[in-house]
């Protein structure tokens, strides 16, 4: 380990505190570090050379940390500064034990499956991208509805008619896709939840599909003309009647420092109140 980028997020008013005592600790390991800066919205990754990433700020910035090192197999270690944590599992007082732990090769690490999409117009490819969480397809009115084709490898789906849909991962069921309803999955199995968003059918519900299937999404003419594409909450882009967005699972996963069952488990019952009992 020679090299660490820290990703400080600029919401958070201690991260650039902890941030000064990390490149301090690592310093007397003799190894280099580098700050970047991060304010929620980025589609610039500049990751290449380091050896591991150190996020400190919420959930959001694992994320964004994860778009940009999954492909170059970079280790993310994700300090929780946010006031969920989900993903974020080190505590801000435990860094630097568990950093100490990493570093001596005694920390767990997780490979967390991912999504990647093309939108493809006229036959031509024109945006592309990766999420840990999700992908959403929806109207960007209020109260409008898009109509969708939707198929499974080659196979139909049928069509959609709702506010959007969710394509979430295992790790992202957990988020948008489960306050639509969608199913909570075991972040280490490799499957893709389709989740409707405010279908008009009450027979359109949520389905859980291989990761390595090929989902397909046609735009479908409509009165909504105002549709989007975003991911993992990120700046949408906008979509075209008769775009096709291509999804399936990123050759690469996600190598997350320190997630485990217990810390997965402990998160429903505490984070999300699932416990079962009268009164969760």
């Amino acid at each position: 380990m020679k090299n660490c980028l820290i990703i400080v997020n600029t919401y958070k008013e201690e991260s650039r505190n902890i941030a000064k005592k990390i490149e301090s600790f690592l310093q007397e390991r003799k190894i280099n570090s580098s700050i970047l800066e991060f304010n929620g919205f980025s589609d610039i990754y500049p990751f290449s050379g380091y050896d591991f990433v150190i996020t400190l700020g919420g959930d959001g910035t694992v994320l964004y940390a994860c778009r940009g090192c999954a492909e170059l197999e970079i280790p993310v270690f994700p300090v929780n500064l946010g006031q969920f944590g989900f993903i974020a599992g080190i505590q801000p007082d435990e860094w630097k034990k568990l950093l100490e732990n990493y570093l001596d090769g005694k920390m767990p690490v997780a490979r967390r499956s991912m999504l990647s999409y093309k939108v493809i117009r006229d036959s031509k490819e024109i945006a592309t991208g990766c999420s840990l969480n999700d992908i959403v397809v929806r109207s960007n009115a209020a109260v409008s509805m898009v109509y969708l084709e939707l198929a499974c490898n080659g196979i139909s789906l049928g069509n959609c008619k709702a506010d959007g849909i969710i394509l979430a991962t295992s790790t992202g069921s957990t988020a948008y896709s489960a306050s639509a309803g969608g199913p909570i999955v075991d972040p280490e199995v490799e499957a893709m939840i389709l989740t409707p968003i405010n279908p008009f059918s009450l027979s359109m519900r949520p389905l859980v599909i291989n990761a390595r299937s090929l989902l397909t999404v046609k735009i479908l003419p409509s009165r909504e003309k105002n549709v989007i594409l975003s991911f993992d909450g990120q700046t949408p882009f906008e979509l075209l009647e008769n775009d096709i967005i291509e999804i399936t699972k990123l050759e690469k996963d996600a190598v997350i420092i320190g997630p485990s069952k217990e810390k997965f488990y402990n998160s429903l019952r505490f984070k999300l109140n699932w416990s079962g009992g009268p009164h969760a």
